[in-house]
């Protein structure tokens, strides 16, 4: 909704899970970054509200934005709070902010995870600066939130440089994100730096599918996807690989994403390594306008830490949604999981759905998830 400037936008996902026990209801995953495929396997409540009025003084456009967020039983958060100006004379297309800002790049939506991301800390920057053909994005910021700061010894900072809509090939275009970081009292030092690059493709084979790739590596206190890693004092760094494509299409009534993807995390200090390995797809048939059908297939594996851990999961669900498109939401869904995994993974999550020594589980729930 935009009216007369003030924008209401936000997300929000919940429901019911009936068959569960040890008060597991879903996050079923080997902990990789990739790994949890997230249909009928979330089995959490929540909303986030976003709120921006958008005024012009002097031929300049500001935007005032707050998003508060509430997950579970925890407290109300502040997920952002930033004030925005553009519209300048020497540079109209530019948009400079100050505060603390969601900087989401891109997800893969399957596995609920934000492979590129520079966001939520405080700090300030531009974005959608033209220079030659492309546009530039520049990020400083510190290691303190709106709900939070670093203890008073401990100080982090990190500047992001991001480079989009840089023509490759036709239907191509690639993306670079740069991230340095620094730092005071942190574990074996603070610094750190990553980079990551994403080409996206689109009528990729065939009209209406749409391949992105991913390559991206960090080292130090720097997460592979941009922001910060361990910057609480207590914590060292650790040095990530990564690559991962993901695909998505629509063809008339079918519509779906599939994601491979293989990370390697090593800590720092210890030299502990662990190596993920992810692939799965999640596919959509519409046999109405507002009746879908829905299937989640995966596989992951985690090796590195003791015996090789593996988990497989199936979701079946039926949905009813705006229209036949596989992204359409709202959705309302009744689902069925089937999770298994091996005796390793059991020992590694026996805290969590592996406790007393299962090896499968079935989840039956009903859950709605709306964006707007």
């Amino acid at each position: 909704m935009d009216v007369a400037g003030f924008e209401f936008n936000g997300y929000s996902r919940g429901g019911p899970v009936f068959n569960h026990s040890d008060g597991v209801k879903g996050n079923l995953s080997l902990g990789g970054e990739l790994q949890k495929f997230r249909l009928g396997n979330e089995g959490d409540n929540g909303i986030e509200v976003n709120f921006a009025r958008s005024f012009e003084a002097g031929g300049v456009k500001w935007k005032v934005n707050y998003m508060p967020a509430k997950w579970g039983s925890g407290d109300i958060s502040t997920e952002q709070a930033y004030v925005e100006m553009s519209g300048l004379s020497f540079s109209p297309e530019a948009k400079f902010w100050v505060g603390q800002r969601r900087l989401r790049i891109q997800d893969v939506h399957i596995v609920d995870y934000f492979l590129l991301n520079y966001g939520d800390n405080v700090g300030a920057g531009v974005t959608d600066v033209p220079i030659g053909g492309m546009k530039l994005g520049l990020g400083v910021f510190s290691g303190d939130k709106f709900d939070g700061n670093l203890p008073d010894n401990v100080k982090a900072h990190r500047l992001n440089v991001d480079l989009s809509e840089i023509n490759t090939n036709p239907n191509g275009k690639l993306r670079v994100l740069l991230t340095a970081v620094g730092g005071k009292n942190q574990v074996n030092g603070g610094s750190g730096s990553g980079i990551s690059l994403m080409h996206t493709q689109k009528d990729f084979l065939l009209s209406g599918v749409s391949n992105t790739l991913y390559l991206q590596g960090s080292r130090g206190h720097a997460r592979i996807d941009g922001e910060f890693e361990a910057i609480d004092g207590t914590r060292p760094g650790r040095r990530s690989t990564r690559i991962a494509d993901a695909i998505n299409w629509q063809s008339g009534p079918f519509g779906g994403q599939a994601l491979i993807g293989y990370q390697t995390n090593k800590t720092d200090l210890t030299n502990v390594e662990t190596k993920d390995f992810s692939l799965g797809g999640r596919g959509s048939y519409a046999f109405s306008r507002n009746f879908k059908a829905l299937a989640e297939v995966s596989t992951t594996t985690r090796k590195g830490t003791g015996p090789d851990q593996r988990l497989s999961k199936v979701t079946l669900a039926a949905a009813l949604a705006m229209n036949e498109d596989f992204w359409s939401r709202p959705e309302l869904r009744l689902y069925v999981t089937k999770a298994n995994w091996n005796q390793a993974a059991a020992v590694a999550n026996a805290a969590t759905f592996g406790a007393n020594g299962k090896t499968s589980r079935t989840l039956v729930g009903v859950q709605y998830e709306i964006w707007w």
